[in-house]
């Protein structure tokens, strides 16, 4: 499929101290058309009509009544992170928008840190290490 029949996704940016990771980058674009919030605000016009998602990667972009106003053939929301709460979906929803997130991504790594983190501190790992 041509980029200019994938489907646009707005992100804030690749890259940088808040953009999305290169490599998750170049994930998303075997799905989707990129367009970052720059390109979107240069030429929102055509660019508004492209936009059908929106990756949220660290909060960003911000999602706010002006902007869902400003994309008129937006579906989804997904949101890299396992909350919501920087999200209000009762306005997203009042738009017809779903809203998706990863509720269950870092589970794991939570539970191992958490374990590790009491197994050093009964053993008193941390100052034998010193």
């Amino acid at each position: 499929m041509a980029e200019e029949e994938l489907p646009g996704v707005l992100i804030l940016d690749i890259g940088g101290t808040h953009g999305v990771l290169e490599d998750l980058a170049g994930l998303l674009k075997k799905h989707f058309r990129l367009i970052t919030m720059k390109e979107f605000l240069e030429n929102k016009k055509e660019m508004s009509k492209k936009i059908q998602s929106i990756f949220v990667f660290e909060c960003r972009p911000t999602i706010d009544r002006e902007l869902l106003e400003s994309l008129p053939n937006l579906k989804v929301i997904g949101n890299s992170g396992v909350g919501v709460d920087h999200l209000d979906l009762k306005m997203i929803a009042n738009f017809g928008v779903k809203v998706t997130n990863t509720p269950h991504a870092v589970a794991d790594s939570t539970a191992d840190i958490g374990m590790a983190l009491m197994l050093a501190s009964a053993r008193r790992l941390v100052e034998g290490n010193v």
